[in-house]
């Protein structure tokens, strides 16, 4: 029995009291996965990344560990609710344009206190302050660094369209800026590296990309330890009490809690391991979160139909951001269908072992999206479910 199989028959144990479909998170995987998390960054600690888990159970789980501190949340209502639900370092990894939420914040001494805000342009402390409706709190402020690689004089770009800072001198007239207004305070600096974090570099099938992405990698990291080691300084210039140098993601843990400049991590896809971090070289996690859907349907031989199942994830259209069939082993989609938004048939010999009502699991794209589509996550220990807790929808927060 090969270590998947086993673990098909322990979720379909787990679950056989329970209709599908059905979300469930395997603990064992989801601690070894936060283990592993931890060896890598070897001593800085890791702030957890919301978006990739929207479940507040789990968020506590994890921070309840050692190496692990603090939230990175996405959305300013999002802080808010994180804060009054008992968390007490949330930092905004987003700007925000919420006028009502920035009002709540510059209200409230404890909201105040725990929560930090992400600003890349003047405009946005304006916004701020013509948003506060006479609250008068300090609000604490992270800038974020660029970090794309620019190659061949600027004319080719690789990494995301985020923040317009790239320069140390821009990092440090803007942290003027922050400093000389009243009622702000820099606290932060963040710096997402996603063309290394969450490019995954060992493409089943494609050799030729695979190494080029290895390069490109390469020289960005080089790139952008020699940049942020600058911005660092230039900001701690004007900013001397700066708290927290934030950076990585769950692909590049090692490589980013390797830069002096750098104080703690960001992580938190690595927890579930979803299936576009099965690419990487830098590390193996173990899959801790997956769906079931059940079998509907029969149309034929080598052929079942299960109960929706699509699911596609956040980012460029592609096979890449949908689910893949997992267990059992075997299974593809219909290349004329692909996964349905109310059923989707499947392909291969397994289906001729299934029967009406069994339990198809997949492995979702990205990690916390999966939890927009399911109110609770089925927690199994072993081929138990030792509890269930909700999901963000499932607390009826639905933030973006």
């Amino acid at each position: 029995m090969t270590a998947r199989t086993a673990d098909r028959t322990r979720y379909d144990r787990a679950t056989a009291h329970l209709d599908a479909p059905v979300a469930v998170v395997d603990l064992e995987a989801f601690d070894a996965n936060a283990d592993d998390l931890v060896r890598r960054a070897g001593g800085k600690p890791i702030r957890v990344a919301s978006k990739s888990v929207r479940c507040r159970a789990l968020l506590e789980r994890v921070l309840a560990r050692p190496g692990f501190a603090g939230i990175m949340s996405f959305t300013l209502a999002e802080s808010l609710w994180l804060v009054r639900a008992g968390f007490d370092d949330v930092l905004l990894a987003y700007p925000s344009a919420d006028r009502s939420a920035y009002a709540e914040l510059a209200a409230d001494p404890e909201l105040a206190a725990a929560v930090t805000v992400m600003v890349d342009d003047s405009a946005q402390l304006e916004l701020i302050d013509a948003a506060r409706a006479g609250g008068t709190e300090e609000i604490r402020v992270c800038l974020e660094l660029d970090t794309s690689l620019r190659l061949l004089g600027g004319r080719v770009r690789v990494g995301a369209l985020r923040s317009p800072l790239r320069s140390p001198g821009r990092l440090a007239e803007l942290a003027r800026s922050v400093e000389r207004r009243p009622g702000f305070r820099l606290v932060g600096l963040m710096a997402y590296e996603g063309h290394v974090a969450g490019v995954g570099d060992s493409v089943a099938g494609r050799p030729l990309r695979s190494r080029a992405v290895r390069l490109m990698q390469a020289a960005a990291r080089r790139e952008l330890a020699a940049r942020r080691a600058e911005v660092v300084r230039a900001v701690r210039a004007v900013a001397p009490g700066l708290e927290f140098v934030n950076g990585g993601g769950t692909g590049s843990v090692q490589h980013t809690a390797a830069e002096a400049a750098v104080t703690e991590i960001a992580a938190g896809s690595g927890l579930y391991v979803p299936r576009l971090f099965d690419n990487y070289t830098s590390f193996t996690g173990r899959p801790a979160a997956l769906f079931a859907q059940p079998v509907v349907r029969r149309p034929g031989v080598g052929v079942v139909t299960v109960l929706g199942g699509g699911y596609p994830a956040s980012g460029a259209a592609g096979a890449d951001r949908l689910p893949v069939p997992y267990l059992p082993e075997g299974l593809r989609y219909d290349p004329q269908e692909g996964p349905g938004e109310v059923q989707t048939p499947l392909l291969g010999a397994p289906a001729d072992d299934l029967l009406i009502g069994d339990k198809v699991w997949f492995r979702h794209a990205k990690a916390g999206e999966l939890c927009e589509r399911f109110d609770e996550l089925r927690l199994i220990e072993g081929d138990r479910i030792t509890a269930t807790v909700p999901t963000y929808r499932g607390e009826g927060r639905t933030f973006l």
